[in-house]
């Protein structure tokens, strides 16, 4: 047993000032929801798996709420581990945030937290933060409808994506940073030992897993880190896909949730041209395709007019750099519904590779022009062997905090020097980064408002 630390100590304090406060808040009102956190089994190409879950109290995978309703949810953990679970997209207190010792410590078994605040219109979701955790699929959507999603004429659609192992988290893990423990590693910082191969894309130079990038001289990027055994779209693979029905005629809102560990998607929309009208729960001027790409944890709301004739139409997640995908059908009544393969005939392209999605996109609201109080620059370096990613030259533990006041407008430039993409998201602000950032590629995220409490 390591000694009872400084930084664990003030988060221990904080935890139970949090604890003393928030029941007596949230007891108090009406109208709660409840959210278990729990095992399930699902069918992955006929083989049953036991897999983790959050389900709400009608038993069903995550939360939506109506405009304006507040995130008032008890969460209990009913799992044999302690866990803590991640609002990604809402602005929560910070220490509802859900970040193990952040300043909360995780949920033991059986134990139960209230927690209250003003949720954030859109399409979100929730996840355990802890690498281990998430792979056992310990995640579920989270939709914050608003007043125009009630008033609209159209379907909504869910599609929850994630990558699956039948191996045990851990030996999936140990694969990925060659044996190095996880214990005491926070969410993202995956290891530092030597690279043990089995199991994993390193080999694949020229078939779509390693692609030369403009601008860095030749040099190999690394798309996927390793083989998972499936690609489910809402728990399921192509060979018995969800069919959602629609009607002739109608107006369809897919949102896309990325949920996998460590897998980059396309969104394939087939014959039905898409228009992109929101990416992380934020609006955007409707930008039209029927090919998008989805960085892990980010979110794209896809609307899709289904013809007046009807028919059968996949609406397929394509796996970069690779043959795999999964995906729904959408279907009108009657319609013929074919079988799709889970392997297309080529490899996917690496997605993001010139910015062009990103560099289309166009807010509703945008942030009114307003000088920085600062604009640090921020190195994304690291090597798969050994398995080691660095902030600044730094990893956890070590790194140098971006500090900024409440209320302050900050420019962060996020420059990729490694060959490896890095989704990043800003924990506590509403313009958050949740891209495939490669090889050499630089971005600008811009944040106004509360303080800098985390970023993974």
């Amino acid at each position: 047993m390591s000694p009872f630390s400084r930084r664990g100590f003030l988060a221990a304090s904080a935890a139970t000032a949090a604890s003393l406060m928030l029941p007596a808040r949230v007891r108090a009102q009406s109208g709660r929801m409840s959210l278990t956190a729990t095992t399930r089994s699902i069918d992955v190409r006929g083989k049953a798996a036991t897999v983790w879950g959050l389900l709400d109290g009608a038993g069903r995978s995550g939360l939506v709420l109506d405009p304006g309703q507040a995130f008032a949810v008890d969460l209990a953990n009913t799992l044999a581990e302690p866990t803590i679970i991640h609002w990604h997209g809402q602005i929560p207190p910070n220490a509802q945030d859900g970040v193990p010792d952040l300043p909360m410590p995780v949920l033991q078994p059986g134990e139960n937290r209230a927690y209250d605040f003003a949720a954030r219109p859109g399409t979100h979701w929730m996840h355990a933060h802890i690498p281990a955790h998430e792979m056992m699929l310990l995640a579920a959507p989270l939709v914050v409808r608003r007043p125009e999603d009630v008033a609209a004429d159209r379907q909504e659609v869910t599609l929850f994506l994630h990558d699956f192992s039948f191996k045990p988290p851990a030996e999936v893990l140990a694969e990925i940073t060659g044996g190095a423990s996880m214990a005491g590693m926070d969410h993202g910082q995956m290891g530092q030992g030597g690279m043990d191969h089995s199991g994993m894309d390193m080999g694949a130079m020229g078939q779509g897993d390693m692609m030369a990038m403009p601008g860095m001289d030749g040099m190999a990027m690394d798309l996927n880190d390793y083989n998972f055994d499936a690609y489910l779209a809402n728990d399921r693979t192509l060979d018995d896909p969800e069919v959602v029905q629609v009607d002739k005629g109608g107006r369809i809102l897919v949102r896309v949730i990325n949920a996998a560990a460590a897998t980059v998607f396309w969104i394939d929309t087939g014959a039905l041209p898409g228009r992109l009208v929101a990416v992380d729960g934020e609006p955007v001027r409707p930008l039209p395709g029927n090919r998008f790409g989805v960085a892990m944890g980010q979110r794209l709301d896809i609307e899709l007019d289904v013809p007046g004739e009807g028919g059968a139409f996949p609406i397929l997640a394509l796996r970069e750099g690779a043959k795999e995908r999964t995906g729904v059908i959408l279907a009108t009544p009657g319609a013929a519904v074919t079988r799709i393969a889970e392997m297309s005939e080529a490899d996917h392209p690496a997605f993001s590779g010139d910015l062009a999605q990103e560099g289309a996109l166009r807010a509703v609201s945008p942030l009114p022009e307003r000088a920085p109080a600062s604009q640090p620059m921020l190195m994304l370096g690291g090597t798969m062997m050994p398995y080691v990613w660095t902030i600044n030259g730094q990893t956890w533990g070590s790194h140098v905090p971006v500090t900024a006041k409440s209320g302050d407008r900050v420019e962060i430039m996020f420059h990729n020097m490694s060959m490896m993409a890095h989704p990043m998201h800003l924990h506590g602000h509403a313009e958050s980064v949740a891209l495939a950032l490669r090889p050499g590629q630089v971005v600008l995220a811009r944040s106004c408002g509360g303080l800098c409490d985390g970023a993974s």
